[in-house]
């Protein structure tokens, strides 16, 4: 398979993915409970400006809006046979930004979780799923993705279907998990085993890591994690920015462009090749990043000590139990 990734790190060593696609669409008009990727139709100049902004600020990777491209998502909007057209629209709106770009712009994929249970937990078994995230994966390699994005997954078993989809529609994949419950996945992956989730494919993925979470801060304490395991990996994080508060009815987040182009620098001293914001990260939070990265000169190792001084407290683990980040002595919370 053709690896786009591995082209630009070689030529750029560390990437910049975008920032929010939710949070800059609520912004836009998008109401709740509406779903994102009918706007890929009825809105197409909505998604072409939050993609064409995110490229002004400088991302080398943007996210198609398909996060709930699969048919058990949009099943709630009497959408679900509609997934090949909307994930296709998806695409080739990247696609026509990044292809005037003027540089290399990588269009990802996005794949998000099918809000469904796997068997024996749930109904859903692995075929299932893995017919199901084809579906939505034929739809964006033919509206112009260049890889599958799978993102904010909790169970390693679906993130395998999701690969094995991607693998039989001869797509390269990444995946990333969001370790939001006690520092690990809601159904219980630790960042640290994170790279065996796709162990045993005849392709493996082009890059893995961690995205959304509860901050900054916690998201760099996985990178740790990540990175201690298996320091030769290309690891990707993109992280929520700051902390999500609620301001009566609306959701804001505490993250500075300050505090993001900071996250930049620690991520890429703990070993991360891809660095990206989630939720609540702008486009001008994502300039900062941009300008961030350019400057920063990969320094040592950060302690979580350093971290935390940084970037803020850790909302998601505590610092009273054994264990560490690769030796460096963070302790974690039972899940």
């Amino acid at each position: 398979m053709k690896n786009v990734i591995d082209a630009l790190l070689a030529e750029k060593g560390v990437l910049l993915a975008d920032g929010a696609t939710g949070t800059n669409l609520f912004a836009m008009g998008l109401e709740s409970g509406e779903a994102p990727e009918l706007w890929n139709e009825t809105a197409p100049e909505k998604i072409t400006t939050l993609h064409q902004k995110f490229v002004d600020a400088g991302a080398d990777i943007i996210l198609t809006n398909s996060f709930g491209g699969t048919r058990h998502r949009l099943k709630l909007h009497h959408a679900q046979d509609r997934v090949f057209e909307l994930n296709k629209k998806a695409a080739e709106i990247a696609r026509a930004v990044a292809d005037k770009a003027g540089r290399k712009v990588i269009v990802a994929g996005s794949i998000g979780p099918t809000g469904e249970l796997l068997v024996p937990l749930g109904a859903m078994t692995y075929d299932e799923a893995v017919a199901a995230f084809k579906e939505q994966i034929e739809g964006l390699l033919a509206g112009g993705a260049e890889i599958a994005w799978i993102e904010t997954m909790s169970a390693p078993d679906e993130a395998r279907a999701a690969a094995q989809a991607a693998i039989d529609a001869g797509l390269p994949y990444t995946y990333t998990f969001s370790f939001d419950t006690a520092g690990r996945s809601m159904m219980g992956l630790a960042p640290k085993d994170v790279h065996g989730v796709g162990e045993g494919f005849a392709d493996s993925a082009v890059a893995v890591g961690a995205n959304c979470g509860v901050g900054a801060s916690d998201i760099l304490a996985s990178l740790l994690d990540m990175t201690a395991a298996k320091p030769d990996a290309k690891v990707i994080v993109k992280g929520n920015c700051g902390i999500p508060e609620f301001r009566g009815t609306e959701i804001h987040y505490s993250g500075t462009p300050e505090l993001m182009a900071d996250y930049v620098r620690l991520a890429v001293d703990a070993g991360a090749k891809i660095v990206g914001g989630c939720c609540g990260t702008s486009f001008e939070h994502l300039a900062a990043m941009r300008k961030s990265l350019d400057a920063h000169q990969r320094g040592d190792r950060p302690t979580l000590e350093a971290i935390v001084e940084r970037i803020g407290p850790l909302r998601n683990k505590t610092a009273d139990q054994s264990g560490g980040v690769g030796g460096e002595g963070r302790r974690r919370r039972r899940a």
